[in-house]
Parts: C-alpha cells; sequence; structure tokens
C-alpha cells in the first residue's frame, strides 16, 4: 500500500471531511493499535472534539518548536482507502475544486466516516391492506364519511401497492399513529412484522430463462469492447430494445470469469436496479453486490466488504458505486449514460461517467459507455476520435421500433355559453383513451409517462389571481390529495390547504394543473376494472417500493403503469404494447441550455418501452408544440438529425459540448449581501483573468432562476472556456482568494463544474 510511519518526527498528514481546502498534520504517537500508511481511517482531535479522516501522506515537521496533537487512534487493521482510489479522489479534488476530504468521505461507505454505525438485521412493521371490497366510490364516501384521514390513508395504502412499513408512514408521511389505529380496529387494514435481511437480494430468486445468442452486431461489438486496449474508451450507441444488457453480460463473462477481473456497472435509477441485478444474477448469480443509497448503512457496509475482500467481483448500482473497492479492474460499464442522475447535487459535485473514464485509465479497464440516446458530450468526444463508438441499430429478434404518434392538444378558447369540458378529455385525448380500452380489452399492458408529480402544479385564487407559494423558495406549491396537502419540492415544507385566498380571502381557489395523483384518479373513475400502479417518488420512498412495483408488472398484475421519468428507461416488459405521453411539454421551455436535449430523451427512451415482444406497440405522443425539434425528432427515431439541429443551437451563444462550463452560485439568507457577494465576486474574477483575453468568458451575475431556495437567496455566474486548466485555475481563485463575511447572512459559494443543469 506505501510506506507506514510509526513513532517519531514525522508528521501524517490527514484529510478531515470538512468544507476546507488543506490537510492537517497530526505526530504519528506511540502504542497505536495499528500502522499509519496513506488510506488509513485514522482518529484525530480537531478543535474541542474528535474526528475521523483518512491519513493521504507524510511530510517532516517545518516547526520543530511546535507540539503538534498525535493521532489518537488506528481503528482499522487495513486502509479504507488503497492508492488507485487516493489518485482517483486527489483527480476528482482538482477538478471539481473540492476538498480532498468530502470526496474521500464520499468514497466510503457511512459505516466507516463516523456518520452512522452499521445496523444489524432486525424486524420491521408493515400495513397490509385487507378489505378488498371498496371499489366504488359511493361505497367510500359512506365508510369514510366522517374519517377523511384514514381515507386518505387507505388509498395512499393502495397507491404504494397494498403494502408499505409503518415507519414509512408515520414518520415520512407525517400520519398520526391514531389514523393507522383507526384502520385496523375496522378490519380494513393489518400490521404485521417482517425480517429486514441485509442482502436486500438475496430473497429474490433470480430469473429463470433460456439464455439468448448474440446476433451479428452484438457479436461485432463484444469482439470490439473484449480486445479494446487498457482504458479505452467505448461509446455503445445501440437503439432501445437492441439488447445492450446482453452485450453487457458477454463482456463481463470474459472480463470476470475468463480473466479473472472485477467490473462495476453504473445504472442511473434506483429504480432500474432491480431489474438489472435479475438480469446479471441470472448468470452470475452471488458474485453480484448491489451499492445504492436506499441500502441501509449496514447492507451497504456489508456489499462493500465483500467486494473489498473478492468475495463479490461485480458491483451494481448508482452513482456512488463507482467508488466500489475492487482490484484488478477489468471494465466499467456506464448504461444511459446521458442520464442527470449522474451527476452529484451536492459537494463534490461530480459526475459519475468522468469518474469511471478517470479511474478505467488509472487501472487499466475498459468503459462502455450505453445509451439509445447518447449525450451531446459523448457524442461529440467519439466524433472527435477520443472515443470508440459501435453501433447496435437493430431491435433483437427482427423487432421494429414501435410507431410514434403526435396528438395536438391545442384547443380553440370555448365560449361562457359552451358547458366545461369533461376532466378526463382535458388530459387523456380520444385516440389515447382508445387506445388504453383497446389494450384492457385485449389484456395486454400499457405505460403512461406525466413527468410531474402530485394531484395539481399549483393552487390560485379566481378572484385576485394569487398563487399559493413556498414561504422558503419561490416557487410554487404543488397540491398533493393522497394525503391532502400542499408541498414544496424543493425544501419540503408542507401546510394544510386553505378554503379562502390568504390574500383578499375569496373563497373560489382553483387547482392549476396536472400531476400523477389527479391522472391516476381521472383513470381508475373512466377505467374502473384497470389495475393501475402509480411510480413516482411520493409511491417509492419506501424502501424496495420500486422493485415491489415493478415485480407487480412483471407479474401481470398491472394494466397501467403511470409514472414520472423513473418509469421510462431500462425496463423490458413484452407485454406492454401502448406508451403514452400525457404531456410532452413538461420542461421542454426551462430556462436551461439542455431543456429540449433532455425531453428529446425522455421521449426516445418512453418510447422504447412499448413493442418489446411479438405483439409489437405504439406510442402516442400528447403535445401543444407538435413542430419542436425534440418532439419531431423523437417521433421519427432520429437521433442524427436531432443532434445536428441542437448543435445549431449550442454555438451562438456557446454552450457545451462546444466549450466548458462552471456555474458558481452564491447563496445567503438576506439578498443584498448574497447580490452583493455575487458582484463582487464577477468583478474581482474579471480582473484576475483579463490577461487571459478570450481564452475565458464571465457571464453575469444574475439571479439564478430559482431565486431562493431553503430560506437562501441564490445568484449565480457562469465562466466559459475551452481550456480545463484554466477553468480550474478560476474555480480555484473563487475559492483561495475571495474574503465571503462571516455574518448573520450565512454567506456561501457552491462551485458546479460541468453542470448538467442551470436550475
Amino acid at each position: 500500500m506505501g510506506d507506514s510511519r510509526t513513532a517519531g518526527n514525522v508528521l501524517a498528514e490527514v484529510a478531515l471531511p470538512l468544507p476546507l481546502f488543506t490537510t492537517f498534520s497530526y505526530r504519528v504517537a506511540d502504542g497505536l493499535a495499528n500502522a499509519v500508511v496513506p488510506g488509513t481511517r485514522v482518529v484525530v482531535p480537531f478543535r474541542n472534539r474528535k474526528e475521523i479522516g483518512i491519513c493521504v501522506g507524510f511530510t517532516e515537521p517545518t516547526d520543530t518548536t511546535r507540539d503538534y496533537k498525535p493521532i489518537l487512534e488506528v481503528p482499522d487493521a487495513e486502509p479504507a482507502i488503497d492508492a488507485s482510489m487516493l489518485e482517483l479522489c486527489r483527480w476528482m479534488a482538482s477538478y471539481y475544486v473540492a476538498p480532498l476530504g468530502v470526496v474521500l468521505r464520499c468514497a466510503l461507505p457511512a459505516a466507516l466516516t463516523g456518520a452512522a454505525v452499521p445496523t444489524p438485521s432486525q424486524k420491521t412493521r408493515r400495513v397490509a391492506v385487507i378489505a378488498n371490497e371498496l371499489s366504488s366510490l359511493m361505497h367510500r364516501d359512506r365508510i369514510f364519511a366522517r374519517t377523511k384521514q384514514q381515507r386518505a390513508l387507505f388509498e395512499l395504502l393502495e397507491s404504494l401497492g397494498g403494502r408499505s412499513a409503518v415507519e414509512h408512514l408515520l414518520e415520512q408521511l407525517s400520519f398520526s399513529p391514531s389514523v393507522l389505529k383507526g384502520l385496523v380496529a375496522r378490519n380494513l387494514v393489518r400490521v404485521e412484522d417482517e425480517v429486514v435481511a441485509r442482502d436486500p437480494f438475496a430473497s429474490r430468486p433470480p430469473i429463470a430463462g433460456r439464455r439468448h445468442h448474440p446476433t451479428s452486431d452484438q457479436q461485432g461489438v463484444i469482439d470490439a469492447l473484449t480486445t479494446g486496449s487498457p482504458g479505452e474508451v467505448f461509446l455503445l450507441h445501440g437503439i432501445t430494445g437492441s439488447g445492450k444488457t446482453l452485450v453487457y453480460i458477454e463482456l463481463l463473462e470474459r472480463v470476470v470469469r475468463e480473466r479473472g477481473q472485477t467490473a462495476i456497472v453504473l445504472v442511473p435509477e434506483i429504480a432500474l436496479t432491480p431489474q438489472t441485478v435479475d438480469r446479471f444474477r441470472q448468470v452470475f448469480g452471488d458474485a453480484i453486490a448491489v451499492l445504492h443509497s436506499a441500502l441501509s448503512d449496514g447492507e451497504r457496509y456489508d456489499a462493500w466488504l465483500a467486494l473489498r475482500r473478492g468475495e463479490k467481483r461485480i458491483a451494481v448500482g448508482a452513482r456512488s458505486a463507482i467508488f466500489a473497492p475492487l482490484s484488478n479492474l477489468g471494465a466499467i460499464i456506464v448504461d444511459e449514460e446521458h442520464e442527470s442522475s449522474y451527476k452529484q447535487a451536492e459537494a463534490p459535485r461530480y459526475h459519475a461517467r468522468e469518474v469511471a473514464i478517470v479511474r478505467a485509465r488509472n487501472e487499466g479497464a475498459v468503459v462502455v459507455l450505453g445509451s439509445a440516446t447518447p449525450s451531446l458530450e459523448s457524442w461529440t468526444n467519439a466524433a472527435a476520435g477520443k472515443y470508440r463508438r459501435l453501433s447496435l441499430p437493430e431491435r433483437v429478434g427482427g423487432g421494429q421500433l414501435p410507431g410514434v404518434e403526435i396528438v395536438n392538444m391545442r384547443r380553440a378558447p370555448r365560449r361562457e355559453s359552451q358547458a366545461p369540458p369533461d376532466p378526463f378529455t382535458l388530459v387523456v385525448s380520444d385516440p389515447l383513451a382508445t387506445a388504453l380500452a383497446d389494450r384492457l380489452t385485449r389484456s395486454e399492458q400499457s405505460i403512461l409517462l406525466l413527468n410531474r408529480r402530485g394531484y395539481a402544479s399549483f393552487v390560485q385564487c379566481n378572484q385576485c389571481g394569487d398563487v399559493t407559494t413556498c414561504p422558503n423558495c419561490t416557487i410554487s406549491l404543488t397540491y398533493h390529495r393522497t394525503p391532502e396537502r400542499l408541498v414544496c419540492h424543493y425544501c419540503l415544507y408542507k401546510e394544510e390547504p386553505s378554503t379562502r385566498c390568504r390574500r383578499c380571502a375569496g373563497d373560489t381557489l382553483r387547482r392549476r394543473g396536472l400531476g400523477t395523483q389527479q391522472v391516476e384518479r381521472l383513470l381508475t373513475e373512466r377505467y374502473p376494472s384497470a389495475r393501475v400502479a402509480r411510480m413516482d417518488v411520493d409511491t417509492t420512498t419506501a424502501k424496495w417500493a420500486h422493485a415491489d412495483i415493478l415485480d407487480r408488472v412483471g407479474r401481470g398484475e398491472v394494466d397501467i403503469l403511470l409514472g414520472t421519468q423513473m418509469i421510462a428507461k431500462g425496463l423490458d416488459f413484452p407485454n406492454v404494447t401502448l406508451v403514452g405521453v400525457i404531456d410532452a411539454d413538461v420542461g421542454i421551455n426551462l430556462p436551461d441550455f439542455r431543456s429540449s436535449e433532455r425531453c428529446f430523451q425522455l421521449l426516445s427512451q418512453v418510447a422504447g418501452r412499448a413493442g418489446r415482444g411479438p405483439k409489437g406497440g405504439r406510442v402516442l405522443i400528447q403535445t401543444r408544440v407538435p413542430n419542436h425539434h425534440a418532439v419531431q425528432c423523437a417521433v421519427a427515431h432520429d437521433y442524427t438529425r436531432f443532434v445536428t439541429e441542437e448543435m445549431e443551437g449550442r454555438r451562438e451563444p456557446v454552450y457545451p459540448p462546444v466549450t466548458r462550463l462552471a456555474n458558481v452560485v452564491f447563496s445567503g439568507l438576506r439578498e443584498n449581501e448574497t447580490q452583493g457577494l455575487a458582484a463582487r465576486a464577477s468583478e474581482r474574477l474579471r480582473r484576475a483573468v483579463a490577461s487571459y483575453g478570450d481564452q475565458i468568458s464571465v457571464i453575469g451575475p444574475a439571479p439564478c432562476p430559482i431565486e431562493r431556495v431553503k430560506a437562501r437567496w441564490r445568484w449565480h455566474l457562469l465562466l466559459k472556456s475551452t481550456n480545463p486548466a484554466l477553468l480550474t485555475r478560476a474555480c480555484r481563485f473563487l475559492v483561495e482568494r475571495l474574503d465571503v463575511p462571516k455574518d448573520k447572512s450565512q454567506l456561501r459559494i457552491a462551485l458546479d463544474r460541468d453542470p448538467v443543469s442551470l436550475l
């Protein structure tokens, strides 16, 4: 691992998980239980407390008269961070301009950072619906006439698939125990104990099925990947249904079984992990460990140990799985590489795709970036020869991409003499309604996408026009029906809905906009016999709720799967013959340079969920902007045309991938002080980079698109440069040279290198 030091004059340099761009020197004391080497966890005194840090090297004391504090404890016999991981973390700290200690903490499970301790296997209490006769709305109105909260809880349980953890209902969803006890007393639900396994996939039997043989296109890709040079990056552009997962499996067969190496498979959403793990477990059995944020600290620690000991040789998970403690790494696969969820939202704001490329280069592994709709950055890198592009242009088994149709939802203004339209027809067009009914008749399944959760986007007074907004954020509150409340989706502030306007006391409040809860209600009323499952943040916050819903779909227990973007990628259900996009315009005109790209990717990905089996498929996209190039290219399944048209908009004004970008966000509790800090920073930065001419641009400052979040005012400026090193120097200048007042405004600076969004 490196040199070890014992007691003497030598000092250990320790990186602490603090927002400080420096390491701290500590004396290696006598009598420590284990040796101190680079990568070792150490317990050290810091101010008036103890901190767990990582030894990153050694130095000689420069001041022989100074009394350096000693290392108090070395808890582990082996280093937690090996040499290659330490090198990777140093690169991340430099590139993303983040404290090394914060990066190292990100690379370790919480059980090793002092933030938490592993939890043992334990029992959890779950609630299950046992009354199935409440299908009639009139019956429900009578049963729950005086118990509004009981009805809300009962209907929420139904939307969660009929089961949920008691802790989840009481703590995260804010229901009182008395409401639950009332349902139990009325014999509508039951509460039962369930053991939580430390290996969450141990009880999931591998999918039964025959192994498919690669097509000629797939075999050509597999041969290229298995003969790739160490550190080589491949961009695998395969249309939806072209069998990219089989390519991944065949590559891992060569890497893990034939060569005896290890591998990492990254997936963008926790929702995709269960299905992906099942496919890999069919081939590799218990050689797979799962790493993602839905695991308990104990589960994650167990998986981390199994990987480090070599008991597991393949790590599958979301972005943090890139730090899996594997040696002799042979391959890193980044599935759906275009997904924005690979970008960390908090410091260190790393992108797992870029970290994967650097780690593979350091350790001699090949990288596979797979997508049906690659990011413009990856496509440009492949065109420039930095990546090697491979293609899977056909669906496996001779299947065809589903036909995609546009439904124009523009309507003529309604005259006052006209009767109000049916709410269902305002949401679901006649062609989509007919197609849904047809699938129900044929016992086929449908997927409906609406990338907006809640019941209504906002509540507005019909008399003065006032919109109920969050007191902490400059954003409207979203109306949720189950449980009924107004919620801010940024700071999670909640309040009870009012019957009167808080501005003019008017008594006519209208719910505007559309969310998944409202669509679910309209569907169940229009198709009472249909089994509808809703999959969004509200129904999947309970542990493994994603897997439960998808398992029900796979078993044919769901007729219509309604959800947000988490249902748009990676799912493979042969009986899904219809995909409907309720509102394709959500997010298409946001003040963000990537909004069109995200819209195209989302529409293309969700369209690919249809027609996976021999029955074929059909896609209907409802939109009010049918001529938008993102919509038109998605309808034609034409990625190349989209790239050509979108790149024109990235050249003037210039945005990635034509240039590199850093977003610098200034925040504080007071608006004037925050604006002042942003103005001073931009002025100082302009003077500092003036000698570089047009090699770097400073844009701003300006208010962020959402000016206030979690009671903090936000201003930002953009740095643009084609020179990565120059961009790094400019970011470091802001961190190291700018004086941030320590006052009641609590001013802060956040650097986001290569941002995926400016919102």
